[in-house]
C-alpha cells in the first residue's frame, strides 16, 4: 500500500511582498514639486492641474501648493493648487 506524499516544497511557496500602492497624500495636504501623490496601476486616478503623470501611471505635484481631490464626468482628479 502506497501513501500519496503531501504537498513538499512546491506548495510552499514564499508570499509576495507588496508593490506599495495607493493614495501616498491626502486632501488639503501641503506638497512641494516632485511629491508623490498616488502610485496607482492604470488611471484610476486622472491628473489635474499642478499634478504630472509618470510612465508607471505615478501622479506626482509640479508644483507648490494643496492637494484637492474632485469628480468630474465621472472621473476622479487630483490637483495641485498654488498657496
Amino acid at each position: 500500500m502506497s501513501k500519496s506524499k503531501a504537498g513538499g516544497k512546491t506548495r510552499q511557496k514564499t508570499p509576495r511582498v507588496g508593490k506599495r500602492l495607493g493614495i501616498k497624500t491626502g486632501q488639503g495636504t501641503t506638497v512641494k514639486p516632485g511629491s508623490i501623490l498616488v502610485r496607482q496601476r492604470g488611471s484610476k486616478f486622472h491628473p489635474g492641474h499642478g499634478v504630472g503623470i509618470g510612465r508607471d501611471f505615478t501622479i506626482f505635484a509640479i508644483i507648490t501648493g494643496t492637494v484637492n481631490f474632485r469628480q468630474k464626468h465621472g472621473k476622479k482628479i487630483i490637483e495641485v493648487i498654488a498657496t
